[in-house]
């Protein structure tokens, strides 16, 4: 072990620096924009109207510590850009929320006549918002619609009976607590520095409103049973629906951002003519279940890949309600390969997954990318560096930043979101980082010791765990679930991944990565940053390294901060480029045969203090160049299996 890396890497608090102003490329556009169209596109792939209406754009806000009147119009502080948090640049306020402060955001709605004649007709006005950090309340003319508390989640209020002639006056009121409660908060810190990030709060996501007919689906359930060249459809409505058919078309293979169709040729590059649309329709006369069960033709069945991200196309119509989704034939587990050794599979064939740390920060929007361009970047840039896999690091993304990772073929583990309060960080970092035998001995039922001897905590974060497997249940591309991660708030970890597997059978689990590992979920998974990587075999559970690597490189003019935060540090790229290099071909890849499922290096890209990203965070400068890997690597790698 490296104990002068170790020792350097301890993570430190600097909330006195000043971090230095960082657009991206798409944040510079936004910002030379006078009046921005940000984030108009569709939120939710997957259940997709078309009679919808964004809200993104410029609010008011004010930020008190008094008690405003809902109704009454603000005294506004200025304008911010939604869904930019008020911490960050693009929104137009660069000013931290505090605990005890309020921050409150404004509009007014106008509606059209045919909006009006839509009312009249019985159909429905649902308001959305994607994600609101971390306790909102929703007014319509001083009326509280709806409120809500997690900062991570979607919601939604009806708004139909505000609906009139007249201007309606929307407000949003917020409080944050963030790192001085035990809610979920993931990176987020009032004290920046080393591994934790600038706080955020208010609207982070997008808002929209759309028409719905009197019952509609709120939601729906989709399940690929690939065994069976089948797939369950679950509709969630208000009512039961008389009539209900769906049809499933084969796409063409290239992608529209907004209507999910395909034409010229495929993501391979393989000429699409040879796969004719496939059609398959059910209609169903009444089931309050709401359960469609479709089988697709032998001929038309298409298994999803990384190399070949198969979407199929589906329309329902329930009733009055007609909506768009998709959904791929795909199969996640852990079996035993030829070798006996319990693996990672995709579609029951071993499958080494080649992994990136994705914390999801940019340093123009902190949580909330500019654009989305800036998603499809990253994913793209992440593929041709050969990863075929993205590890969402405790944070819940946009919809649409899972559906690009469905289209171009890209796994995704799932971290849930970290809460709790306080960390001991002697005890889940340091302690088992020198001695790494000792956590693994070390149950987590001592709530206290992991931040978590609050029982209404405990509570909240299990309930937003069940809510998160129901969130992303759908996406195609997600094959693990992480509940915990380096003990941050761990608990009873055994127990929520039994609860995880009861409530997803469909999906592997890696229950504690990194240091406390409780002999529960699907894998053995370790983090290992000074020492050399090597595998430990489980009998029950394939092994995977699910964080290694940190390299640090610093370039100058795109860091937000001139302290640097990383495990190893390297002067400059053509330097990293060779270590990076030699960790993959000399150290990680051959302990593929040895028993090694899969691995995630730290990381994609530079956050604040961390420079152990391969691009910077302003997403400007890509250190590693040229790749030391080609987009086929993984396809070799998984290979071995079968040779």
């Amino acid at each position: 072990m490296k104990l002068k890396d170790a020792i350097a890497s301890l993570s430190q608090e600097h909330p006195e620096d000043t971090l230095i102003p960082l657009y991206t490329p798409w944040g510079e556009q936004i910002k030379k924009q006078q009046d921005p169209a940000v984030w108009q596109e569709y939120p939710r792939p997957q259940l997709r109207r078309e009679d919808f209406h964004m809200l993104n754009g410029k609010w008011l806000y004010r930020i008190t510590d008094q008690e405003l009147r809902p109704g009454c119009s603000l005294e506004a502080d200025g304008e911010i850009l939604v869904p930019f948090s008020p911490e960050t640049l693009l929104s137009g306020v660069n000013r931290q929320l505090k605990p005890g402060e309020f921050l409150w955001y404004e509009r007014t709605l106008s509606f059209s006549q045919e909006e009006l004649a839509k009312k009249a007709a019985g159909m429905r006005c649902i308001l959305h918002f994607g994600a609101v950090d971390q306790q909102a309340a929703v007014y319509a003319d001083g009326r509280e619609l709806t409120a809500h508390i997690g900062g991570y989640l979607p919601f939604s209020a009806d708004l139909t009976d505000q609906v009139t002639e007249r201007e309606l006056l929307l407000q949003v009121r917020v409080r944050d607590d963030s790192d001085t409660a035990f809610h979920a908060r993931g990176k987020q810190t009032l004290k920046r520095g080393g591994m934790f990030y600038t706080a955020q709060s208010g609207i982070w996501q997008s808002v929209w409103y759309e028409w719905v007919p009197a019952n509609y689906v709120a939601s729906l359930r989709i399940t690929p049973h690939f065994d069976h060249r089948q797939v369950t459809v679950e509709l969630i409505s208000p009512r039961p629906f008389t009539a209900v058919t769906c049809t499933v078309q084969r796409p063409d293979p290239q992608y529209d951002t907004d209507k999910f169709r395909q034409s010229g040729h495929s993501p391979s590059g393989r000429s699409a003519s040879s796969r004719n649309l496939i059609g398959v329709s059910v209609t169903m006369e009444s089931s309050n279940a709401g359960m469609l069960t479709l089988t697709l033709p032998e001929d038309g069945f298409f298994p999803w890949t990384p190399e070949e991200p198969y979407l199929y196309n589906l329309t329902i119509a329930a009733d009055d309600d007609v909506i768009e989704s998709y959904f791929a034939m795909r199969t996640f587990s852990v079996e035993p390969g030829q070798d006996g050794i319990l693996r990672f599979c995709l579609n029951h064939k071993p499958f080494f997954l080649h992994g990136l740390l994705d914390q999801g920060y940019w340093s123009d929007g902190l949580m909330t990318a500019p654009c989305d361009e800036a998603f499809l970047y990253d994913i793209r840039l992440a593929k041709e560096m050969g990863f075929n896999m993205l590890r969402k690091h405790i944070k819940i993304e946009p919809l649409r930043w899972y559906y690009h990772c469905d289209r171009l073929g890209m796994i995704v583990w799932q971290d849930m979101v970290s809460g709790g309060t306080t960390y001991h960080m002697p005890l889940v970092c340091y302690l088992p980082t020198l001695f790494p035998h000792i956590s693994a001995h070390t149950k987590d039922r001592h709530y206290r010791l992991f931040s978590r001897g609050d029982a209404e905590g405990r509570a909240a974060w299990e309930q937003e765990c069940m809510d998160t497997v129901d969130h992303l249940y759908n996406v195609p591309s997600l094959a693990v679930w992480v509940p915990f991660n380096e003990g941050w708030g761990q608990f009873d970890a055994a127990r929520i991944a039994s609860l995880v597997k009861e409530k997803d059978p469909t999906r592997p689990v890696d229950h504690a990565s990194g240091w406390f590992d409780q002999k529960g979920g699907d894998f053995r998974s370790i983090h290992n940053y000074f020492r050399p990587l090597k595998v430990k075999l489980d009998k029950k559970r394939a092994f995977v390294i699910s964080e290694y690597g940190g390299f640090a490189c610093h370039i100058p003019g795109h860091s937000s901060v001139e302290r640097i935060y990383g495990y190893r540090r390297y002067a400059s790229s053509r330097e990293l480029t060779e270590a990076y290099g030699e960790l993959m071909e000399k150290h990680l890849f051959p302990l593929v045969h040895a028993g090694l499922s899969g691995a995630v290096y730290t990381q994609l890209s530079d956050v604040e203090e961390e420079v152990n990203g391969l691009v910077t965070y302003d997403r400007r400068v890509v250190k590693i160049s040229p790749p030391p890997l080609s987009p086929e690597q993984p396809s070799r790698l998984s290979s071995v299996f079968r040779t």
